[in-house]
């Protein structure tokens, strides 16, 4: 796990741009932060070394590929089974990245344990990943879900 790291307000300019556009040229840039193409290029060596920046990734629109229904679901775990040797939360943990429509699962306080979201093509779709998948798992003790309705807001940007 990377370490917080000093960010200058030059660092945090170029996190910015590229958090915009990923494929933007150093050149472009240094010319919006006062920097030459080679010093941009060295700070952004360094922040991905020191894990700063995580990675890069193209941003597909789910619609645009047949996964027009988006699900959140809060999950509650069973706190022992005897079935398994291993900690629930461990199985689940492991489980939940195995299965492609779980495209986030957070670790929550309060009544429920996760929360996941979830990408399919439909209700029916949804309908085979609950029953055949999720409500399989042993760990599994509760669910609820909420369907999106409408995207207000969607970035992966980090308020920087």
């Amino acid at each position: 796990m990377a370490q917080e790291q000093s960010l200058d307000k030059l660092d945090r300019a170029i996190l910015r741009r590229l958090q915009e556009d990923g494929r933007e040229t150093y050149e472009a840039i240094g010319e919006s932060v006062g920097l030459s193409p080679s010093a941009v290029l060295r700070r952004v060596r360094r922040l991905e070394e020191a894990g700063t920046i995580d990675r890069y990734v193209a941003l597909v629109r789910p619609e645009a590929v047949g996964l027009g229904l988006t699900a959140y679901l809060s999950v509650r775990l069973e706190k022992h089974t005897e079935s398994h040797k291993r900690n629930p939360m461990d199985l689940f943990r492991a489980s939940v990245k195995g299965w492609p429509e779980v495209v986030e699962c957070a670790a929550l306080t309060g009544d429920m344990d996760y929360l996941l979201r979830v990408v399919v093509a439909d209700m029916a779709h949804y309908s085979r990943f609950m029953m055949d998948t999720l409500l399989k798992h042993p760990s599994v003790q509760d669910c609820r879900t909420s369907f999106v309705m409408d995207r207000v807001k969607g970035t992966t940007a980090v308020p920087i």
